[in-house]
């Protein structure tokens, strides 16, 4: 693999710990045969899918509890190759530019904070997401 590392967005990580997701073969596809050696958690994604599991009305009887949810992410973090990252660069300055680039709604605010970090540390970002694809410079494996 040519990357070092993926950060997957919260729709992947969300696509691969539900089998009752529509995208869960695909995510799983990409986990066994897309993934870079390194795939990361950041602390927005970590938080995201703590949130999704854990929310009844999505997840109906699959609904996990705060420590099986907790249970869930320490588990996803002992995999072989990933973790939560570390950046070397916070983005924040790309992320700024990312912003003023465009006229970005505010429902993407959030994406524009995982392409910066993406974009700084020179990670793939890996998502279903096509509004990534406004963001230039930013390295993606697009699932959809």
């Amino acid at each position: 693999m040519s990357t070092a590392a993926d950060l997957l967005d919260l729709n992947v990580w969300f696509a691969l710990t539900w089998p009752g997701h529509s995208h869960h073969r695909q995510a799983v596809h990409c986990w066994e045969q897309q993934a870079a050696e390194q795939v990361l958690f950041c602390t927005v994604t970590a938080l995201g899918l703590v949130r999704l599991v854990s929310q009844p009305k999505l997840m109906g009887v699959a609904v996990k509890n705060a420590v099986e949810a907790s249970a869930l992410l320490d588990a996803l973090c002992q995999q072989p190759g990933v973790q939560v990252a570390e950046p070397e660069h916070n983005g924040w300055e790309v992320f700024h530019q990312l912003l003023r680039g465009a006229e970005l709604p505010a429902r993407l605010c959030t994406d524009a904070h995982l392409g910066a970090l993406a974009i700084a540390n020179g990670w793939r970002l890996v998502s279903f997401d096509r509004d990534f694809e406004r963001f230039e410079g930013l390295e993606r494996l697009p699932l959809a």
